[in-house]
C-alpha cells in the first residue's frame, strides 16, 4: 500500500531514526480532532503519521485533508506513536509542526523584485541533517540570498534544532518547500535564473561567472545532487580539493559558494 508516494514496505529503515533527525524538537500535536483542525486551518506540518491499520472514523478525513495539503505521511506502528506522544491518547494518529512557516517559490521571488535585485537563491538537494540545514539557511542570510528551496521529501525541515542552528536567521530567510525540486529548476529557468550545480568534476567555481538570476543547487551530505536534478541545471562548479579528503562538509561547501556567488554579482 502507498500513501503519498511512499511504499511502505520499505518504510521500516526510515522508522529506526524517525523520532531524530528531521523532526527532532518539533512541536507534536497529537489526537484525531486537534490534527484535524490543525489542518483545515492549513497550519505547517512537517509531517503526519498514522498507526499502521488505522482507517476508522475520522482517519481517512485526516489523511484526505494532509494529501491535499501535501503533507508527508508515513504509517507506523502503534508502539511508536505511544512512545512519541509520552503516554498521550494520540488516538492512532500524531503530527509534528514546522517551527517557522514555510514560504512559496514566488514569494522567494517577490522578494528580489522587492530589493530591486536579481534573484539569487539556494536549492537543497536532499540535505538531511537539520544542523546543516540550519547553517545554510543562517550563511544565506548573511550572503544576500533571497530564500532557499527544499524539496518535501527525504530532506530536513524547519525544526527546533534547524531554528537554533540558524542562530535566529530562520526569522529572516524564507525558505519554500517543494514537491519536486526538478520541476521548480524548470520553472526558475523560465523566469532567467541560471541554475549552478555544486559537484565534482565540474568548472572551477573561481572561474564561474554568476552574475545575474543565479540559484545554486548543494546536494545531500553523502550522495550529492541526484543525476536527474545534475541534468536540468546550467552549469556544474566544483570546489578543488588539494588534500586526502575529496569532499567537504554540504554546509562549508554551500558557506564557499553562497560568498563566490555574491561576491559576483
Amino acid at each position: 500500500m502507498e500513501i503519498y508516494g511512499l511504499d511502505l514496505p520499505a518504510y521500516p529503515k526510515q522508522e529506526e531514526k524517525m523520532p531524530k533527525n528531521a523532526l527532532e524538537n518539533s512541536e507534536l500535536i497529537i489526537g484525531r480532532n486537534p490534527i484535524y483542525e490543525a489542518l483545515k486551518a492549513k497550519r505547517e506540518l512537517n509531517q503526519l503519521f498514522v498507526a499502521r491499520g488505522e482507517r476508522g472514523g475520522s482517519i481517512e478525513k485526516i489523511i484526505a485533508l494532509a494529501k491535499q495539503n501535501k503533507i508527508p505521511i508515513k504509517e507506523v506502528d502503534a508502539k511508536k506513536l505511544d512512545y512519541m506522544s509520552s503516554g498521550g491518547v494520540h488516538q492512532g494518529v500524531a503530527a509534528f509542526c514546522a517551527a517557522h512557516e514555510y514560504s512559496t517559490v514566488e514569494e522567494i521571488l517577490e522578494c528580489a523584485r522587492e530589493r530591486g535585485e536579481e534573484p539569487f537563491i539556494i536549492l537543497l538537494d536532499e540535505i538531511e541533517d537539520p544542523h546543516n540545514l540550519g547553517a545554510i539557511i543562517r550563511t544565506a542570510d548573511a550572503a544576500g540570498a533571497h530564500g532557499v528551496i527544499i524539496p518535501e521529501r527525504r530532506s530536513a525541515a524547519l525544526t527546533g534544532v534547524v531554528a537554533k542552528a540558524s542562530a535566529g536567521a530562520l526569522e529572516y530567510v524564507k525558505v519554500a518547500r517543494v514537491t519536486n525540486l526538478v520541476s521548480t529548476i524548470k520553472s526558475l529557468k523560465k523566469e532567467g535564473v541560471w541554475i549552478y550545480c555544486s559537484d565534482m568534476d565540474g568548472t572551477d567555481y573561481r572561474k564561474a561567472d554568476f552574475s545575474g538570476a543565479a540559484a545554486l543547487v548543494i546536494g545531500n551530505e553523502g550522495k550529492g545532487v541526484r543525476p536527474l536534478v545534475k541534468e536540468n541545471c546550467d552549469m556544474i562548479v566544483s570546489l578543488p580539493m588539494k588534500g586526502k579528503i575529496n569532499s567537504l562538509n554540504a554546509s562549508v561547501a554551500a558557506a564557499i559558494l553562497m560568498y563566490a556567488a555574491a561576491d559576483g554579482r
